[in-house]
């Protein structure tokens, strides 16, 4: 039973970490496809920072519900209001301990933390990556003022 469990753990990991890594990419596309339209706009920053951070909070909960929908279809657990709080809980930290698997389950749950933990670093990363970019576009962040071309302020 365990090989099948890590097998099936092992199977979901690869598409979701696809699906993430293709999601922060589109945000990336269009960022850089209307960097220059927002700047003439004079779109702020902060709309922009918005938009991505509602991006990545959107991948992750289409995430969640991915690994809910799974521990669902498997009849892990009986209703979906169960899988969603324990799928969230185990995807952002090792849970709260209050809905525990049934033994034949609990690797492919634990295997989730780790899963969950690294997509999070890896948006951390992204949004401060984009954060950083937004200053080497001549942001200034604290007085909202521009600066032409790619000069970083001190």
């Amino acid at each position: 039973m365990l090989a099948k469990e890590l097998l099936l753990a092992t199977a979901f990991v690869v598409p979701i970490v696809i699906f993430h890594l293709t999601g922060l990419a589109l945000l990336l596309r269009a960022l850089k496809s209307h960097s220059k339209v927002f700047r003439r706009l004079r779109i702020l920053p902060l709309t922009l920072l918005l938009t991505v951070t509602l991006g990545i909070i959107a991948l992750h909960t289409v995430e969640i519900w991915l690994y809910a929908g799974m521990y669902l279809s498997l009849g892990v657990f009986e209703t979906l209001e169960e899988s969603v709080y324990f799928s969230t809980v185990t995807f952002s930290s090792l849970g709260y301990g209050d809905v525990v698997l049934p033994t034949q389950w609990r690797v492919l749950g634990a295997i989730e933390c780790p899963v969950g933990i690294i997509m999070l670093g890896i948006s951390t990363a992204f949004l401060i990556s984009v954060l950083t970019r937004f200053r080497l576009l001549g942001h200034d962040w604290l007085s909202g003022e521009e600066h032409g071309g790619n000069h970083p302020q001190n």
